[in-house]
């Protein structure tokens, strides 16, 4: 699979990078990091950053807008699919708990939920400033985390991208136990 995305790159550059961030950040499952993984090694070190940072900020810009003017019927949407509505739930917990440190950590350290934090974030109303400004501080960490490692590593991308999507599944499965776990906590005081 590693293949395929070095085709892309190959073929695309730094476009392919952009619409992998950007539609990445509306939910499709696409591996933006390999891509920018893919990337580094191949194309300036500056245009991967520049058009996976663009990519991800108008993507998520663009998930915002579709909470904010979805709203109820987003919502509605989401949550006819069980495994979708118990991960938007889990965004618009994060959002409303944390409003924009939320979206922060959503961007890059618990990527896997970024893209229904921006949605929740429009549903809930949050300020646009706010989660601007706080998406765009995560998504810098983001990109350069991983086209940082991409360039360190250009010549073993395979074995990093395998370690890193291990590891994502890792660090989502420990969230999922901690909410649960805080979730059977607060039921059990409350009973």
């Amino acid at each position: 699979m590693t293949e395929a995305f070095f085709a892309l790159v190959s073929a695309y550059g730094a476009i392919a990078v952009f619409a992998s961030a950007f539609l990445s950040c509306l939910a499709l499952p696409i591996p933006t990091a390999f891509f920018m993984l893919a990337a580094a090694g191949d194309l300036a070190l500056w245009l991967v950053a520049l058009a996976a940072y663009a990519g991800a900020i108008l993507g998520d810009q663009t998930g915002f807008l579709i909470g904010r003017a979805g709203g109820a019927r987003l919502s509605a949407f989401v949550t006819r699919r069980p495994g979708r509505a118990e991960i938007f739930a889990r965004a618009r917990s994060l959002v409303d708990r944390r409003g924009g440190v939320g979206v922060f950590l959503s961007t890059w350290l618990f990527a896997p939920l970024g893209p229904w934090v921006n949605f929740a974030s429009g549903v809930a109303g949050l300020g646009w400033r706010r989660f601007t400004l706080w998406d765009a501080a995560g998504e810098a960490i983001w990109v350069t985390f991983y086209v940082g490692l991409g360039y360190l590593f250009a010549d073993r991308i395979a074995e990093l991208a395998s370690v890193l999507s291990d590891a994502s599944g890792l660090l989502v499965a420990g969230l999922a136990t901690a909410i649960l776990g805080y979730a059977l906590l607060r039921a059990a005081r409350n009973g």
